[in-house]
């Protein structure tokens, strides 16, 4: 009985997470279901940052293990000052910057009352909220809660890269 209780559980807290829907930079929904089977990094992001150089590290992450399975999802934010204007205008200076062809939203709070439901449940059910711009979240692909890193971690990262190489074994 342990045993089937523990994996509804499981089952459950995946369902909950592919659930969760965020406005697209291009328009439109991107639907965490649609990476079901893929694990996900999803990284607050903001174009006006100390670390905004780390988009070239998450393209080149998105390159290497796109075809793998990988997803990597940029999560524009403002919440701590340093996005721009518009979607447009993230969307405009990415791509010609960093050459970004990976999926984002739209501009999304990460924190706070107004935190996107997907940040309310990782603070809730993990404790996690990013403390500032470029948090990373792993997800499996089963869309369970694998890791969070801090800004400090680069993405190709080898901290970061091993537990990626993992999850795609």
């Amino acid at each position: 009985m342990w045993k089937q209780l523990a994996v509804l559980i499981f089952m459950t807290l995946a369902t909950q997470v592919a659930s969760f829907e965020f406005e697209s930079i291009d328009g439109g929904k991107i639907d965490l279901s649609e990476f079901q089977g893929k694990p996900v990094l999803i990284v607050n992001t903001a174009s006006r940052c100390g670390f905004t150089g780390q988009l070239e590290g998450m393209q080149k992450l998105h390159e290497t293990y796109g075809p793998k399975g990988l997803v990597v999802l940029a999560v524009p934010s403002n919440d701590f000052r340093q996005e721009l204007k518009s979607g447009e205008d993230v969307k405009e200076f990415c791509e010609i910057t960093y050459g970004l062809t990976l999926s984002m939203t739209d501009i999304t709070s990460v924190k706070g009352d107004k935190a996107h439901p997907f940040y309310k449940w990782l603070q809730r059910e993990h404790g996690f909220t990013p403390r500032w711009n470029f948090y990373k979240v792993l997800l499996d692909a089963n869309g369970n809660y694998v890791d969070s890193y801090s800004s400090v971690t680069k993405p190709m990262s080898g901290k970061l890269t091993r537990k990626i190489e993992t999850l795609l074994r």
